[in-house]
């Protein structure tokens, strides 16, 4: 004899609640927007009822705010807005819609949705024009500037002339010949003593480093 399989007992407040859209935008110049539509999706396996609650209901008129779904279906909620006033501009409002099961009155899941009633939908589609043009005119500058950090550092972080001068010293004073050497051409007084020209391959050794690291 087999057995019956068993529902898995489902947690109180757990069950996603699957709603499209999440948001409701209402336009007070346009009225084909003042009527909105919620779309509640059911994927499982039993049936579900649906209860509509608002923050503000004397703003709203829900049809059909409680119901059923059945299992692996949807079903639309039609909301409209019915005090279109300008004290309400910006305001947002919080639609809750609770499920359970048939069989129970606990609520097995939950899902808010956002209600804005906006002064004119042109207005909102100018605003959002200005902000990509921002968004990209930023991007732009930004781009432009990641694009010459080579070229910048070439001018900047260079040898300076002083530093090119000393380097020409310093080899120039190694080429020179060392105290007694008597065959060179050279004026005596341009002969380096041995200590002279260590001091100078010591400065031309950290020129060389200054330079390489930049």
């Amino acid at each position: 004899m087999h057995q019956q399989k068993r529902q898995p007992e489902l947690v109180e407040g757990n069950l996603p609640v699957f709603v499209f859209p999440t948001e409701l935008i209402f336009y007070a110049d346009d009225q084909s927007t003042h009527k909105q539509v919620l779309t509640l999706y059911n994927p499982y396996e039993f049936a579900l009822k649906f209860k509509v609650l608002c923050t503000t209901p004397n703003k709203y008129v829900v049809v059909d705010a409680a119901g059923a779904v059945k299992p692996q279906c949807c079903v639309d909620i039609v909301i409209r807005h019915r005090d279109v006033r300008s004290c309400h501009y910006g305001v947002i409002d919080k639609f809750r819609l609770q499920v359970s099961e048939q069989s129970q009155r606990k609520a097995l899941g939950r899902k808010e949705v956002i209600a804005t009633l906006l002064p004119s939908a042109k207005e909102q589609q100018k605003e959002e024009e200005e902000k990509r043009i921002k968004e990209h005119l930023t991007e732009s500058v930004f781009f432009e500037q990641s694009c010459q950090p080579g070229k910048n550092r070439t001018v900047s972080s260079g040898p300076s002339l002083l530093t090119v001068f000393l380097g020409v010293i310093c080899i120039a004073a190694l080429m020179l010949p060392t105290l007694g050497d008597m065959e060179s051409l050279v004026p005596l007084y341009l002969h380096l003593s041995v200590n002279q020209k260590l001091v100078a391959a010591y400065i031309l050794g950290l020129i060389t480093m200054a330079i390489l690291r930049t």
